[in-house]
């Protein structure tokens, strides 16, 4: 840090400033700093650095189901959060979720000496499974609503359930279907309570439930079985890979979308605003809920207490599969 302070014509401090993003440093001071950095290839000492701010500036994240488009972009956004603060990340993957395996992976963070621990492992039972492990450090669960032993941060996913009843019902459908997540999981969990609520408060029948498995293939295999029952003049699909699978199946059978049914998928993956038709779908912002997350495990070291719950609002994106009911 010295050589950089001396071939930029700063002081230390001045070096210390920029490395740390302090605002109170000229943009013409701040550019002759970073140029001696590139020009001496000045690497911060990390070791050193803990040793004195006791701190190893690396989050461990624990999660499960990393394949699936919502653990793994949830996964991105933690990590763009934590790099933006100044953190690394280290991720450590669950392949069964037990009791017993979630423990052991808090406990090989802890004696990786990272800073804050953020969970993703959206099953059942996690949360208890976190409230019974005492750690020093600051425990940040996606999916949980938070309370004064563990912080939580989620996308209100009822509240996403919510608004496709409401857009159905508005275009006039009166039969809206669900084809879910399976049951193991916390969000495909709260979709259905959400959707079986809006459902039922608009007076409608919340009886045509399926349960899926999140696949492409499942959403085909149901959506040929819908197709020839036609019990339904909306299907709310749990996620956007579903509903492909149920565009293919209706496709098939000669089922117009959004004639003869309307799909709404949730997740609003990249590829859906290019499906045949465009998809309907819920958007969640899993960058805002990294950045929340990592918000809340920065404000706990901090201040040593937990903050409030967070909750991320979903929103309705509107294609091209969904239309007023075949009269």
């Amino acid at each position: 840090m010295e050589d950089v302070a001396r071939v930029a014509g700063v002081s230390h401090q001045t070096v210390s400033r920029v490395l740390n993003n302090h605002p109170n440093v000229s943009a013409k001071t701040r550019e002759r700093v970073e140029q001696a950095i590139t020009e001496l290839g000045y690497r911060r000492n990390t070791a050193a650095r803990s040793l004195v701010t006791r701190r190893s500036q690396t989050i461990g994240v624990l999660g499960s189901e990393l394949a699936q488009y919502g653990p793994s972009h949830t996964l991105l956004g933690l990590q763009q959060a934590a790099r933006d603060a100044g953190y690394f990340v280290s991720v450590a993957g669950l392949r069964d979720v037990t009791p017993e395996s979630i423990r052991d992976a808090i406990a090989h963070f802890m004696d990786q000496g990272v800073d804050g621990i953020v969970v993703t492992v959206p099953h059942p039972g996690t949360f208890e499974v976190l409230k019974g492990i005492t750690t020093h450090i600051p425990l940040v669960a996606v999916g949980a609503i938070g309370d004064k032993q563990l912080s939580g941060a989620t996308v209100d996913q009822r509240e996403g359930s919510r608004l496709v009843v409401e857009h159905l019902t508005k275009l006039g459908h009166e039969r809206i279907g669900h084809l879910s997540g399976p049951s193991g999981w916390i969000d495909a969990a709260a979709r259905i309570d959400g959707w079986r609520d809006a459902v039922a408060d608009a007076g409608l029948d919340p009886s045509v439930l399926i349960e899926g498995d999140w696949s492409a293939e499942c959403g085909y295999r149901e959506g040929l079985k819908i197709a020839a029952e036609r019990s339904v003049t909306a299907l709310f699909v749990a996620n956007d890979q579903m509903a492909l699978g149920v565009l293919r199946a209706f496709h098939e059978a000669g089922v117009q979308v959004p004639g003869d049914i309307s799909i709404v998928g949730f997740d609003d993956q990249p590829e859906s605003a290019y499906f045949i038709p465009p998809l309907t779908t819920v958007a969640q912002d899993f960058e805002e809920l990294g950045q929340r997350c990592i918000g809340l495990l920065l404000d706990r070291l901090e201040t040593g207490e937990p903050g409030a719950p967070v909750t991320v609002k979903p929103r309705m994106v509107i294609r091209d599969t969904t239309a007023a009911p075949p009269m």
